[in-house]
């Protein structure tokens, strides 16, 4: 008898998408590493049959240079695989500032595909137009506008690692710290402002330090306002994760900012992974106890102290019956 243990998990397909000199290709070659089988713009009418051959996870470029390229297209194949069972059929889709587009064309010297005897800005703006359905259509977004090389992978890595596409995830929460003064996190579903907490910056012993410091950790939450607002960050939560569930939504980020992004937002960000992460954490809620937390803190990533990390695992997926050692 089949049980469903013994189920394997469905098989994830990636469709990538976005605009030319976004990051499509950096993002195909980061899925490559982390053993997805990659295939840049086939023709259309070729994806269910790359995806029926392929034996591994799949990552497809799709984009404006694809051969009889059409936004409706994509979206009806995307349909068609995802009648599939057996497939997790995701759409990821590049994007970033338009000025910063042009930049980008401006020092590779590269002609746009969509403008190759027009300006780059023609093009850019005719593929904006072109791609919209497929943005508006995304389960991911990724915003490279302010995302240096090293967070894209690491952004990357941390939702399409290997071990986290479990059928029995349904959800992988992300828990960010920032700073204002850099940004708001553009992936950002929900922000939370900490800056009204008592700042450890104005303490010299524990400036250099950050909220992963006990210390530093021990002041911050020593503000009369600090648990209530902990809380209530706690509370919301339990509210809205379990709707985007129901909604099909994938990733949640949900971002702490402060003034510098190494205090108050990492002490805020630590705390709510570890009570995320307890096995109550999420109270009754069908399902919250096997949802992946995993923890990035932007600003120390960036000052090369720490990078993003798992504060609650995914659950691996089964392994098919051929796989399993007998």
């Amino acid at each position: 008898m089949v049980t469903a243990d013994d189920t394997p998990a469905p098989r994830r397909i990636l469709l990538v998408s976005g605009l030319s000199g976004a990051g499509k290709s950096s993002i195909l070659r980061i899925l490559e590493d982390l053993e997805h089988e990659v295939i840049d713009n086939p023709p259309l009418g070729m994806l269910d049959d790359i995806v029926a051959r392929a034996e591994r996870p799949v990552a497809i470029g799709v984009d404006s240079r694809t051969r009889g390229f059409d936004a409706s297209a994509v979206l009806e194949a995307m349909a068609r695989l995802r009648m599939n069972p057996h497939l997790r059929v995701e759409l990821i889709y590049a994007t970033a500032d338009e000025s910063v587009l042009l930049r980008r064309y401006t020092a590779t010297r590269r002609r746009h595909p969509l403008a190759p005897h027009g300006s780059i800005k023609e093009g850019i703006e005719e593929e904006i137009a072109l791609t919209a359905p497929l943005r508006a259509a995304a389960d991911l977004v990724i915003d490279t506008t302010d995302m240096p090389p090293p967070e894209l992978r690491q952004f990357v890595e941390s939702r399409f690692s290997p071990w986290t596409g479990g059928a029995q995830e349904g959800l992988t929460v992300a828990l960010m710290s920032f700073a204002y003064p850099a940004g708001l996190p553009r992936e950002a579903d929900i922000v939370f402002d900490a800056r009204f907490l008592r700042n450890p910056h104005y303490v010299p012993e524990l400036a250099p330090k950050t909220g992963l410091d006990s210390d530093v950790a021990e002041y911050v939450a020593e503000d009369r306002d600090y648990l209530p607002f902990l809380n209530q960050i706690h509370a919301m939560l339990q509210l809205v994760l379990p709707r985007f569930v129901r909604e099909g939504k994938k990733y949640a980020t949900i971002a702490i900012g402060c003034s510098g992004g190494r205090h108050r937002s990492v002490t805020i960000v630590e705390a709510l992974a570890k009570r995320l992460s307890a096995p109550d954490g999420m109270g009754h809620y069908e399902g919250a106890g096997k949802w992946p937390i995993m923890v990035m803190h932007r600003e120390l990533a960036r000052q090369g102290i720490t990078s993003w990390r798992w504060a609650r695992k995914p659950v691996e997926p089964a392994l098919s019956d051929s796989s399993r050692t007998l």
